[in-house]
């Protein structure tokens, strides 16, 4: 019985975390849905503004309780252990997600998500998770990166090795602005950006095309001589 017990508790936490998830957040292996750009990049096409998110975290006998904040149309959530906040004085905080209405590009950095602002009316004790989506029309990100002012100065705050598709996942300590995106040096230069971040050296491409041209005269001299040696043979007598 104390083991059933304890099963149906953990089935009803899931249950209740995945509730409180952004609704389509992890949609599987599908295509990405379409991104909501503060500044659309000039592939984006027709595009929705991004929208932010609020959230009240319970506080139970001095206690903040286990919940996630997210913006409205899914591209960032933020989840809460129990006790992550000092929860002094509280009976509930607030959470509010906010996406920037400019879009810094500090040096060093290429930013390929909006920069979004997450605050909260009690500080954290306990880490954060932070899930971050972007787009897949360009390159994927490597790294979070966190300031306490857009101005920055921005630091990386890394990045975990495994995420669903189109998101990527940190954890945090604070609470601040937030962006996904990548070394400027890297993606190396010379390469054509090809969907969801992945590359192919122009040099490569360049090989692919000779060879495909190169072949052209060949093709050419060998249908010729096929049809020349074909005019050249007598015609049989029926």
């Amino acid at each position: 019985m104390k083991r059933a017990a304890l099963l149906a508790a953990a089935a009803a936490t899931y249950a209740a975390a995945a509730w409180m998830v952004a609704p389509g957040f992890y949609d599987g292996f599908g295509p990405p849905q379409a991104y909501n750009w503060t500044c659309p990049p000039p592939q984006a096409g027709a595009n929705t503004k991004p929208l932010s998110g609020h959230q009240q975290v319970k506080v139970l006998g001095g206690v903040s309780d286990a919940n996630s904040a997210f913006s409205e149309d899914g591209q960032v959530v933020i989840g809460f252990l129990p006790g992550a906040f000092d929860a002094t004085g509280k009976t509930v905080i607030s959470v509010d997600i906010t996406p920037l209405a400019t879009c810094p590009q500090p040096p060093g950095v290429r930013f390929v998500t909006n920069v979004y602002n997450i605050t909260a009316d009690a500080p954290l004790v306990k880490p954060a998770n932070l899930v971050l989506r972007y787009s897949n029309l360009l390159p994927d990100p490597s790294d979070v990166y966190f300031a306490t002012d857009p101005a920055g100065p921005w630091k990386s705050i890394g990045a975990a090795q495994t995420a669903q598709p189109f998101t990527i996942d940190t954890s945090t300590r604070a609470f601040g602005y937030f962006a996904a995106g990548y070394p400027s040096a890297s993606p190396p230069p010379g390469v054509v950006q090809i969907g969801g971040g992945q590359t192919l050296p122009i040099v490569a491409a360049v090989l692919i095309a000779l060879v495909v041209v190169a072949g052209v005269p060949l093709a050419v001299r060998r249908r010729r001589g096929v049809r020349t040696e074909n005019e050249d043979q007598p015609e049989t007598e029926t």
